[in-house]
């Protein structure tokens, strides 16, 4: 069964010790996260001939984290995705976040839960080695209401998938939305457009030019954005289209066509090189599916590659964009009394 070992990682600015936890499996799968953010540092899979790479972008040292990066590999909350202008109302009362991507609130905030240093724990489950995250969000941190208590569990399981359980509880009535924000590059360099994408969803949440979304629940049918087939991400990515102009290449929420809380999978991911998989399944109605459009090569990662545009993708399961906004779509409202309780995997595979 699986092992688990920790390692000094460095220290936070005001001098925080943080740990780095390398999880590995039978099969010899390795998962290293950190304490500070929940960061997935690496993930190491093997491919068509057994040899075994990181799939994962990131930086070698938690220095990297520490600046501004684009939440590579990043637990984020208190709220995924973005919220309008910054503003929504619960209760009759409006609360305001801070602004931090054009008009609107980004991932949480300024000081996300991806810049925080969780409380540790590892873990021996049934299914494997296990890391256990535990964070307290006071209430009022980053706008928001409500002591929020959280935890997340990340699991290296026998089939090579890497499994983390969120579950959060609430003293005041709050939004909560939390994902996992790993940048993919599964030939493990170099740009992701021959990657065949295929996700399960018939529908999308088109966006302003801001990237919120206007509230329409429209039809993936004759759009870039019908992946039901797998299809290249470059196939269409570059087409006349003003979804893609918007976010400058695929950043967009697809509604995926399962039950409401129940585990299905969200999306498979094939590259055709090395023949690796990713398969992602979870309990959350949507899936944001980015491009790594801002990437502009003025980020050095591990083995100082310059992440260029387009050298990582995100498949990020979580509520829709700007929900506490949107009575239409799914609610993200937690109750005192309520467990928020949510699902990702990650599970890698080959094809021969």
């Amino acid at each position: 069964m699986g092992e688990i070992s920790r390692h000094p990682f460095g220290t936070t600015t005001d001098g925080t010790p943080v740990d780095l936890y390398t999880l590995k499996n039978s099969q010899g799968a390795e998962a290293k996260i950190s304490n500070y953010g929940g960061i997935v540092v690496s993930i190491k899979v093997p491919d068509r001939k057994g040899k075994f790479g990181d799939v994962v972008l990131g930086y070698d040292d938690l220095e990297g984290y520490l600046k501004r990066h684009p939440y590579f590999g990043a637990m984020v909350g208190r709220y995924a995705n973005r919220i309008a202008k910054g503003r929504f109302k619960l209760n009759g009362q409006e609360y305001s976040l801070p602004i931090n991507n054009g008009p609107n609130s980004l991932h949480g905030g300024n000081n996300g839960f991806d810049k925080k240093v969780w409380e540790p724990r590892i873990l021996a489950t049934p299914d494997g080695a296990g890391l256990q995250l535990r964070y307290l969000s006071k209430d009022g941190e980053e706008g928001f209401p409500g002591n929020l208590s959280v935890m997340a569990v990340y699991t290296l399981m026998e089939d090579n998938g890497l499994r983390l359980d969120l579950t959060a509880t609430t003293d005041k009535e709050t939004v909560v939305n939390l994902t996992q924000h790993s940048y993919f590059n599964l030939a493990g360099k170099g740009n992701i457009l021959k990657h065949v994408v295929m996700i399960p969803a018939d529908k999308f949440t088109p966006t302003d030019r801001g990237l919120i979304p206007t509230g329409e629940l429209r039809s993936v049918e004759g759009t870039p954005f019908d992946f039901r087939r797998p299809t290249p991400i470059d196939a269409r990515i570059d087409e006349d289209d003003e979804q893609l102009k918007f976010a400058g290449g695929y950043d967009q929420n697809c509604v995926i066509n399962k039950p409401p809380d129940q585990l299905g999978l969200c999306a498979r991911v094939k590259e055709p090189t090395t023949g690796r998989v990713l398969e992602v399944l979870s309990t959350q109605p949507g899936l944001q599916f980015y491009t790594g459009n801002f990437l502009d090569g003025s980020l050095t990662g591990k083995g100082w590659w310059a992440y260029q545009r387009r050298d990582g993708f995100c498949m990020e399961p979580e509520h829709f964009p700007d929900s506490p906004n949107q009575p239409s779509f799914p609610s993200t409202v937690l109750k005192p009394g309520e467990v928020y309780k949510q699902t990702i995997i990650y599970r890698f595979g080959v094809e021969k």
